[in-house]
């Protein structure tokens, strides 16, 4: 623990030096953007990912960046974050070599983590004609963690008061994202929600 209160103490004096007024401003309240859904994995901090300061982005993690649309953490997050954040974006960002997606497209049991672990082997299941094609391991882990974070972004979509900020002419967008922890880069997946039109009708909720 003392490695943790002298990293702070450093880190204080750091950005005062660089700003004697940072944490007065910080302390007023935060306007950020963006939301970012990512994985719990400890090398990936938002933040420092897109070189933005504290204050610019809303953070949810966890095992492999799940958006759950029963999971009343992630959906009381997100609901803070788009109605009274007033977000703009939602980044829905996986990020190759994630250990939760490799085990869930294992057979080996985790205790626990089992339970959680479904939703991404629903997710195998739903494009296995095309994983199944890929030889390579790495490789067909790799497009699991792409098509995970494409689909997490989908559910996002799926949720009520996201589909209610559409109908209400909010341009709220979600992004489905990659880092790589190998060259620190960030990739856009090319597939972004504005509107509920991409959703099955059975998902779309029409009154509001």
């Amino acid at each position: 623990m003392k490695e943790i209160f002298e990293g702070n103490k450093a880190w204080v004096e750091e950005t005062l030096a660089k700003d004697p007024t940072f944490f007065d401003n910080l302390s007023k309240g935060q306007t950020p953007e963006y939301l970012w859904i990512g994985c719990s994995d400890s090398r990936v901090p938002a933040n420092e990912i897109v070189n933005l300061p504290p204050g610019s982005i809303f953070v949810q993690r966890n095992i492999a960046n799940q958006v759950i649309n029963s999971d009343m953490n992630l959906l009381s997050v997100v609901y803070y974050a788009v109605k009274y954040l007033k977000v703009k974006h939602i980044l829905v960002v996986g990020h190759y070599g994630c250990g939760g997606v490799a085990a869930a497209m294992s057979n080996k049991s985790f205790g626990f983590l089992d339970n959680w672990l479904v939703s991404i082997k629903n997710v195998y299941m739903k494009h296995q004609h095309e994983l199944d094609g890929i030889n390579d391991e790495a490789l067909r882990t790799d497009r699991l963690v792409e098509l995970n974070a494409i689909e997490q972004a989908r559910n996002m979509a799926k949720i009520s008061f996201i589909q209610e900020e559409w109908q209400n002419d909010n341009k709220l967008e979600i992004h489905a994202m990659v880092y790589s922890l190998k060259d620190g880069r960030l990739r856009d997946l090319e597939k972004s929600f504005n509107n509920s039109n991409d959703l099955k009708g059975v998902f779309q909720v029409n009154q509001f």
